[in-house]
């Protein structure tokens, strides 16, 4: 899954794909790349991050997402169900959903679904970051948000851990450890490490652009772990890496 962020303010990315043109060409040149979904988001959900409003993240998303429809299989990443209905109607076929909340819009449009696990808001959500076991409840909310998406009529579920959602660096790497428990709910599971601050901090305090070298590290261990899907900014060399863990 190629990350294709449309907005001025995504922690890695902010800015660089805010015209449709550009955006267009970027997610194509992800899919040329060796993409199997390009994951479109008009919102950051970085930590800290404001909501935008509902006409503008509309308008960002939309045209794009009708541009890349039929030329590649195109993901929605949103917490709201109106942008989620506008943009399956534009084409996509994946809510990539944050607030693990939109499952009946993706069953009521035959559309795929992702459950990320997520506490509060990203603005609020680094606030809580206690568990007794973050693997274990981890799980147990999103193989519940799966069977509740399975019995609405969703016939393709995902589920993610949510690195970096209400989790601190250590959690992440516990989950990240035991992606196998994750992996033996026999639901395709799909992990976003990519760049994330994590990263950073365990790799010298690496700047964001500065961060590939962990981030296929990270994927190539999901990979290796069973995971089904990985969400990333550099597709082409964790192309090559998935292809030789494959081999």
């Amino acid at each position: 899954m190629g990350v294709l962020n449309v907005t001025p303010d995504s922690f890695s990315d902010g800015g660089r794909w805010l015209d449709p043109d550009a955006a267009v060409a970027h997610g194509l040149a992800l899919a040329a790349e060796g993409a199997d979904v390009v994951d479109v988001g008009g919102e950051s959900t970085r930590p800290g991050a404001a909501e935008v409003p509902l006409d503008e993240e509309l308008r960002r998303v939309v045209p794009v997402i009708s541009a890349l429809a039929g030329r590649v299989r195109v993901s929605v990443d949103t917490r709201k169900a109106d942008v989620a209905e506008a943009a399956l109607a534009a084409g996509a076929t994946i809510v990539n959903d944050v607030s693990a909340s939109l499952h009946e819009v993706a069953a009521a449009h035959g559309a795929g679904w992702v459950a990320m696990h997520m506490r509060g808001t990203p603005a609020t959500m680094q606030q809580h970051v206690v568990y007794d076991d973050v693997v274990a409840e981890v799980r147990e909310f999103l193989v519940q948000r799966a069977e509740k998406a399975t019995a609405a009529g969703v016939g393709e579920v995902w589920i993610d851990p949510g690195l970096g959602f209400a989790k601190t660096a250590e959690q992440n790497l516990s989950l990240l450890r035991h992606l196998d428990e994750l992996v033996a709910t026999g639901i395709p599971v799909l992990v976003g490490a990519s760049r994330k601050s994590f990263i950073g901090r365990l790799t010298g305090d690496a700047a964001v652009d500065d961060r590939l070298e962990g981030s296929l590290a990270a994927a190539v261990w999901a990979i290796d772990k069973g995971v089904a899907m990985v969400r990333v900014h550099d597709v082409r060399p964790t192309v090559q890496a998935a292809r030789l863990v494959a081999a």
